[in-house]
């Protein structure tokens, strides 16, 4: 079965639309390697936290900040399909 990427975000925080510009990058560059893309609230305040399958691949506390589009595509692709170009990105 083909992979979840849930990304888990602080409502409070207001961080609901970020999470839905990524699910929209992540869907529209995977949209034959993925299962979706839950968006997911969290209860714990300042969260920000994408996984693949309950794997995590980023974490924005352990990172002190959120991830550009690029290295997004780039860690969902690891995972997802490692042999995949993604062309400018990739550079």
């Amino acid at each position: 079965m083909k992979p979840t990427v849930t990304i888990e975000y602080c409502p409070k925080c207001g961080w609901m639309l970020r999470a839905a510009y990524m699910a929209q990058e992540i869907l529209t560059t995977f949209s034959n390697e993925v299962h979706g893309v839950l968006l997911q609230p969290s209860e714990t305040s300042g969260s920000y936290v994408i996984s693949i399958d309950g794997n995590v691949v980023f974490d924005r506390r352990s990172a002190g900040r959120f991830p550009e589009i690029k290295e997004l595509k780039q860690l969902v692709r690891d995972v997802v399909a490692p042999d995949k170009s993604l062309g400018h990105s990739d550079r």
